[in-house]
């Protein structure tokens, strides 16, 4: 946990040194951590905590699509609503294979009759 605040606060030292000029660097350097961050967590996590953890990303990614209709709902021009729409199109699908991919491993755990 000290080495995420000692890179978010190098990040944040390197913005204001720069003034904020370089506001897609850092958010292209944050995504990277992120992405570098998920996998780690990911593959470690052992086989049987699969499905709950499947689960309470399937409650996020509900928060998601309701965020993405909020997002489609307000009106703040043509590019917006476009690219709202896409987010509900990509959080609905998100969802669904969620509950698909959890609905096959619990599946796997009943007894054959």
């Amino acid at each position: 946990m000290q080495e995420v605040d000692g890179v978010v606060k190098a990040l944040a030292g390197a913005v204001q040194q720069s003034g904020g000029a370089a506001p897609l660097i850092l958010l292209l350097t944050v995504f990277a951590l992120a992405v570098f961050l998920g996998v780690e967590i990911i593959t470690k996590i052992p086989p049987t905590l699969h499905t709950p953890l499947m689960s309470g990303s399937n409650a996020i990614s509900g928060i998601t699509l309701v965020g993405a209709v909020l997002a489609t709902g307000a009106d703040n021009g043509t590019w917006a609503g476009i690219l709202g729409f896409s987010a509900v199109v990509f959080a609905t699908m998100n969802v669904v294979g969620g509950f698909v991919v959890t609905n096959r491993m619990l599946a796997m755990f009943k007894t054959k009759k």
